[in-house]
């Protein structure tokens, strides 16, 4: 099963370079941890994605929703990213206390669409820009590892990355969240793997596939 051009491994590892780097000019602003999607090759963007149109636009539309209202509501002591993929809302930073997080938790399952909410701010002290500089790198390290391997579609996952801990989103059978679960504990400076998939069945996939033209 391929996804993608065979690429060599040089290539790769460049393009886990330059994600890492793009990522890094922004860290002195974002209290945010890495988010890896799509992936840049052959000149293009890779667009698949196992969820419909309209449930990524949900997805975006939450995202930006919770965000904006954990901001207005927690202010400048809470440094929290969430991310939804398939209406689950992944809630994940630091706040100042268990208030706060608990907090988090309710503004984010109050958001339009949001079926599940999963909370994982902690409270502690807003990580440092080493911190946040070493997950950019463990999450372009993952990606360049996923878009290595021939069994995996790389565009099907998320990796979120925060102060070593990596949490894998996306629409995967359990084979697939088999394999990107051993590919990311491999990865160098990786605390934990937190998997929060959508598992779907390989008829499902199989179903899922773009048709092949003759």
């Amino acid at each position: 099963m391929k996804n993608h051009p065979v690429l060599s491994l040089a290539t790769s590892r460049k393009l886990g370079l330059l994600v890492a780097l793009i990522a890094v000019a922004g860290l002195n602003s974002a209290c945010a941890p890495l988010v890896v999607g799509a992936v840049v090759g052959g000149g293009a963007m890779v667009a698949t994605d196992r969820r419909t149109s309209g449930s990524q636009l949900e997805d975006q539309t939450i995202e930006l929703k919770a965000g904006a209202r954990i901001r207005e509501q927690l202010g400048s002591s809470a440094h929290v990213s969430v991310n939804s993929y398939n209406r689950v809302a992944l809630a994940t930073g630091e706040v100042s206390s268990e208030a706060d997080r608990q907090a988090v938790e309710r503004i984010v399952a109050g958001v339009d669409n949001v079926q599940r909410v999963m909370n994982e701010t902690a409270v502690l002290e807003a990580s440092s820009l080493k911190s946040r500089s070493n997950d950019v790198w463990i999450g372009s390290q993952i990606k360049a590892k996923f878009l290595d391997a021939q069994d995996l579609f790389s565009n099907a996952f998320d990796v979120v990355v925060t102060r070593g801990t990596v949490y894998l989103m996306g629409r995967v059978t359990e084979r697939e969240a088999v394999r990107a679960t051993d590919i990311a504990r491999q990865i160098s400076g990786v605390n934990k793997v937190v998997r929060a998939f959508e598992i779907i069945s390989e008829d499902e996939l199989a179903r899922l596939q773009p048709k092949q033209k003759d």
